[in-house]
C-alpha cells in the first residue's frame, strides 16, 4: 500500500503542472480548470483503489483530463449542433450544410469556446490525413468561404472534380470524426 501511495504522490508531483496547463488551454476559468484537475486525480486514486494499476501514467492522466473536459461541455454542444442540423434540414434549401452552420456560434461563454475548440481540433487533426487535393478543396470551401465556381476559375480544375473532391473529403471526415460525435452526443 505504501508503494502505491508513493507512486500516486510522485505522479501528482510530476504531472500536476503539465496537466493543469493542458486543462487551462481548454478551460480559461482558473477555478473550473482546477476542478477538472482534481477530478482527474480523484479518478486516478479511485482506479488504484480498485487495484487497476496504470502503466502509462502520463498518457492515462491526459486522456482522463480530455474526457473530463469533453464531459463538462457535452450538453450545450449537443443542443447547438442538433438544432443547427434540424434547422437546416427543415429549410427548403439547395445549399449544402457548411461547417460554420453546425459549429456553436462564437460568443463570450466558456462553454461555447470550449465546444468550438474541441470540434475544430478534431477537424484539423482529421484534415491532416486527407489527400492534399481533397483537403485543399475542403479548406477553401469551409474555412475560406470560396464557392466551387470561384475555385474552378482560380485553379482551372473542372467544377465537378472540385465537388467530387469535397464529397470524398466529407465522407472521410465523417468516418474520422464519428468517435468525437459519439463522445459528445451519444450517452
Amino acid at each position: 500500500m505504501t508503494e502505491q501511495n508513493d507512486r500516486l504522490q510522485q505522479a501528482v508531483r510530476e504531472q500536476r503542472g503539465k496537466l493543469l496547463s493542458f486543462i487551462r488551454r481548454r478551460i480559461p476559468d482558473e477555478d473550473d480548470a482546477e476542478d477538472v484537475l482534481q477530478d482527474v486525480f480523484y479518478e486516478l486514486v479511485q482506479t488504484y483503489r480498485l487495484v487497476k494499476p496504470v502503466e502509462q501514467m502520463a498518457a492515462w492522466l491526459f486522456r482522463v483530463a480530455r474526457n473530463k473536459i469533453i464531459d463538462r461541455y457535452r450538453r450545450p454542444k449537443a443542443a447547438s449542433l442538433e438544432e443547427a442540423a434540424a434547422y437546416h434540414s427543415a429549410a427548403d434549401s439547395d445549399e449544402p450544410l457548411l461547417l460554420a452552420d453546425i459549429l456553436p456560434a462564437p460568443d463570450d461563454s466558456t462553454e461555447t469556446a470550449m465546444a468550438r475548440e474541441t470540434i475544430m481540433e478534431a477537424i484539423l487533426d482529421a484534415l491532416e490525413v486527407l489527400p492534399p487535393a481533397q483537403r485543399e478543396v475542403f479548406v477553401w470551401h469551409e474555412f475560406e468561404g470560396k464557392t466551387f465556381k470561384q475555385m474552378a476559375e482560380e485553379t482551372g480544375v473542372p467544377l465537378k472534380t472540385l465537388i467530387s473532391r469535397k464529397h470524398y473529403a466529407v465522407q472521410q471526415l465523417r468516418v474520422k470524426l464519428q468517435a468525437l460525435y459519439n463522445d459528445l452526443f451519444l450517452d
